[in-house]
């Protein structure tokens, strides 16, 4: 049995991502492309992912164009030999992963008995088996250097449902459930897994619902704060659970919503 430890030394609280390494899934674009920008200007090396190689290497230049470390790093999160594959390369060639960040996701949408099997495993897929996949591979590094971060990006729909949304409410309550399942699991190692929230933000994924007068306004009046999320506004929950400073949290799924959730 093994016994976790306070990590010896520390006489401080620091949310400072300099030196760490950050590998942050699905970020050539919206949440995830957010995501890195925010880990890159709180010191990280940041490694970008997705399938589109004309949008990372976008994203990567426009990063070190900026003065930022950057590398990017195409792979599917649901093909198994691709993901332990870039893992291997990664490590080698950019140093260990300090930080892992599940953010690649879709959504389809769809009344559930006219639902087809295939679209409900391309969530599944993505939103669930691609999460546990990459932590799969990261966490025998971080298991050995008694140090690491998981942050499963979920939603606010793993608490609550609506129509036409049962595949993707499905996944991310089942992240949720995986997020604190590996945090017991893996606590003993010192690395800790917790998951964001995000309630309505807009992106390029919610454009078309913003654009929906009805939506819109339903969101807003739904939302205590009013209005839309701007994913920049993710970044400080991001950069705490990714640095010392989140030390002894772990197993938690932490809304950022503007208070839907609290508006019963």
């Amino acid at each position: 049995m093994l016994f976790g430890k306070r990590p010896p030394g520390r006489t401080d609280i620091s949310f400072d991502l300099t030196g760490k390494r950050v590998l942050i899934t699905g970020s050539s674009r919206g949440l995830g492309w957010s995501l890195v920008r925010g880990a890159a200007a709180a010191g990280a090396t940041v490694i970008i992912n997705g399938t589109n190689q004309g949008l990372l290497a976008k994203g990567e230049t426009a990063l070190r164009d900026g003065g930022f470390e950057a590398f990017a790093c195409p792979f599917d999160v649901t093909r198994q030999a691709d993901v332990e594959q870039a893992i291997t390369c990664i490590e080698q060639e950019v140093g260990p992963v300090d930080v892992l960040v599940n953010c690649a996701g879709i959504n389809l949408r769809g009344a559930s008995d006219a639902f087809e099997q295939s679209q409900w495993d391309a969530v599944m897929d993505v939103n669930l088996k691609g999460a546990w996949l990459v932590a799969k591979y990261v966490a025998p590094g971080m298991m050995v250097r008694r140090a690491g971060k998981i942050i499963n990006v979920c939603s606010i729909l793993a608490f609550a449902a609506r129509p036409t949304i049962a595949a993707y409410a499905a996944s991310k309550a089942g992240l949720a459930s995986l997020t604190r399942t590996l945090a017991v699991e893996w606590a003993p190692y010192n690395i800790q897994v917790n998951a964001i929230a995000p309630g309505y933000f807009l992106t390029d994924m919610t454009k078309p619902l913003a654009e929906d007068r009805a939506f819109d306004q339903w969101v807003k009046l739904r939302t205590p704060a009013g209005r839309w999320g701007d994913p920049v506004e993710l970044n400080g929950l991001l950069i705490f659970l990714a640095s010392d400073a989140s030390s002894f949290l772990t197993g938690q799924v932490i809304a950022v919503d503007g208070g839907w959730t609290a508006n019963l």
